[in-house]
């Protein structure tokens, strides 16, 4: 397994800066997201696809550090119907033309989510399986837009040279967790799979080794090295849905933490130990949000936590 860093964490250096940071601190290869929901802050998009030059010298800077580029990010909503799914979808194809002109191979993105019907201009993510109008919504969303949406993205991205498509599991996404993956790569395309984020799928009561195995080494092509703790009474009394934003971390029932400070380290070691068992060797792409101590800080106690857990010598 590689050690990745998807660099949003380090968003307050520049480009040159963060590259240097990452090669110090022990990361091995990058995660760079393209924008979308993230304000892409290490590359700019359109220069990068205008100018040769700017790819080279952008990819030399890289590869003199010693580190390698992993994958592009350009995870959003490209299906919410309105302008704000349309200018995802823009990012999308770009970053699927910019992978080709890098010779990247991993996309990480998300598999969106449209409307709850033809006629709706918000994302409608339904959780529940009644009342019976749910059932409606979801078919309209997985059998008139999501898969075709996939079937036709997945040749795209082949047609650019890439040979992996990995699905982060969100809230408000179709594809939220192990079922939701295997239904859309058994409807559509094997070039499809998960970006194994834990974190996620603690807050919606679920545990991540054990979606690992549901999942396969073979449905699995990324994953997202982020804890998660559950904050005491709070979240025992009101659950995991929150909507508190994450700045107000002092009174939401859970939140993002610096890997070690939400689950054991037991746990972790499990959870890579079962990844390393059923063949997974691709990268452990390291995202840090925590709200409550410094970007830097919080990655380099993460990096410090994985060398603990990680099955790998870090010194070979």
């Amino acid at each position: 397994m590689r050690l990745c860093l998807n660099t949003d964490g380090l968003a307050h250096l520049p480009f040159e800066a963060m590259v240097s940071t990452a090669a110090e601190i022990g990361v091995e290869s990058l995660e760079i997201a393209c924008g979308n929901w993230s304000s892409a802050p290490h590359i700019d998009l359109d220069g990068m696809l205008e100018r040769k030059s700017t790819r080279e010298k952008y990819m030399d800077t890289i590869h003199r550090a010693g580190l390698e580029l992993e994958a592009l990010n350009c995870s959003g909503n490209q299906l919410e119907p309105n302008g704000t799914g349309r200018a995802h979808q823009a990012v999308v194809e770009k970053t699927f033309r910019l992978a080709e002109l890098l010779g990247v191979k991993s996309v990480v993105m998300m598999s969106g989510l449209p409307g709850g019907s033809a006629t709706d201009t918000t994302a409608n993510w339904v959780t529940t399986c009644w009342p019976m109008s749910c059932q409606e919504i979801l078919r309209y969303q997985w059998e008139e837009v999501l898969i075709p949406y996939w079937e036709k993205t997945a040749k795209q991205a082949k047609d650019h040279g890439i040979t992996s498509i990995a699905l982060e599991n969100h809230g408000a996404q179709c594809v939220y967790n192990a079922e939701t993956l295997l239904r859309l790569r058994r409807a559509t395309d094997p070039i499809i799979g998960m970006n194994l984020d834990p974190s996620h799928h603690m807050w919606m009561g679920g545990d991540g080794i054990e979606m690992a195995k549901a999942l396969g080494a073979d449905a699995i092509h990324h994953v997202h090295a982020k804890d998660l703790r559950k904050e005491g009474t709070r979240f025992a009394a009101n659950g995991g849905l929150e909507t508190k934003f994450f700045d107000d971390y002092n009174n939401r029932y859970w939140n993002y933490v610096a890997l070690g400070y939400g689950e054991s380290a037991e746990w972790w070691k499990t959870f890579f130990s079962v990844l390393r068992m059923m063949g997974y060797d691709g990268p452990v792409s390291l995202e840090i949000e925590d709200k409550t101590m410094s970007a830097l800080v919080a990655i380099k106690k993460s990096i410090s936590f994985l060398h603990e857990v990680m099955p790998r010598d870090f010194g070979a």
